[in-house]
């Protein structure tokens, strides 16, 4: 005689602690995303079109596009500080971050000492902006700094100003920041490497494939997912760029040549002159910006994987 077919298995409904536990998991970062993310930025957008001094909310008065328009128009530092900004990602682009992922693909090949190598390469990364602003800040000391010393140019009325010099400041703190980031993308390319395929490789070595071209056509394509990473953190990076250049600049204030986006907004919110729609409009267009570099670049990635 055969058994009666057994009843389908149906899953255990979730308990109360499960339920709470799950909330508290997924709503508190949900809902610190929206506090400290969204709801700034949707602030700044409305506040973008306002004119207000930040201390009283009933001195917000909508101005509509004006502040757009004296962006544009009628701020002198305004379009120093895009070209600066544009430099920077450029900068960091075309050196650190090729820098970084040469690094890591000679580190990863096994060599003695990687360890050493990598925890050298990677320690300004340990260390804020700030603080790698004030070491470099020290290292460009017109009279007693080491880049003047080794060079011979420390002595009165033969030294350079390295962060006072409007045609050599930008590119003394890229330099800086450049030696930071070089670490990072070390670090990011690095883990993509461990999780490569070694078969892949000693495939390519089989069909005669030197090193360049293993890398080229065997180990890039196949790490696309951490090349998007690795240019979204450059472009982010580059566009809001603020610790260092705050530090080398000497605080708030557009110091000619050090002219930044980043720099623009903190001084029209928090600066004496305490425009907050005018520096949400700043901040708007350098969001804009932002997007711009990312989406052209995800579009044309996304767009060749459709063909």
């Amino acid at each position: 005689m055969s058994s009666p077919p057994s009843a389908p298995h149906r899953p255990g409904r979730l308990s109360t602690g499960d339920r709470l536990f799950l909330t508290a998991v997924i709503g508190i970062p949900v809902l610190a995303l929206l506090v400290f993310v969204w709801l700034p930025a949707l602030a700044s957008v409305a506040l973008s079109f306002t004119s207000w001094d930040g201390i009283d909310l009933g001195d917000i008065h909508w101005t509509g596009f004006d502040n757009y328009h004296q962006i544009f128009t009628n701020y002198p530092p305004f379009w120093p500080a895009v070209r600066h900004n544009v430099i920077w990602l450029l900068f960091t682009a075309l050196l650190p971050t090729p820098f970084g992922i040469f690094l890591a693909y000679q580190l990863d090949k096994k060599i003695r000492f990687t360890r050493i190598y990598q925890t050298a390469i990677f320690l300004p990364m340990v260390l804020s902006l700030a603080v790698v602003g004030f070491i470099w800040e020290i290292i460009y000391n017109p009279d007693t700094g080491l880049l003047n010393s080794a060079l011979g140019a420390a002595g009165a009325g033969q030294h350079i100003d390295w962060l006072g010099d409007p045609d050599l400041n930008l590119w003394a703190v890229l330099v800086a920041s450049g030696w930071r980031h070089t670490g990072y993308i070390m670090i990011l390319y690095l883990a993509g490497l461990k999780s490569f395929d070694p078969a892949l490789k000693e495939a390519a070595a089989l069909d005669g494939a030197n090193g360049r071209q293993t890398f080229l056509r065997v180990i890039f394509p196949a790490l696309k997912p951490v090349n998007i990473i690795i240019l979204v953190v450059t472009v982010i990076e580059s566009l809001r760029a603020f610790d260092i250049v705050y530090v080398l600049g000497g605080g708030v204030g557009s110091k000619p040549g050090m002219e930044l986006l980043s720099l623009l907004i903190t001084d029209n919110i928090i600066g004496e002159s305490g425009q907050v729609g005018y520096g949400s409009a700043l901040a708007v267009v350098l969001l804009l910006v932002s997007l711009a570099a990312i989406g052209t670049f995800l579009v044309q990635t996304f767009r060749k994987e459709d063909r």
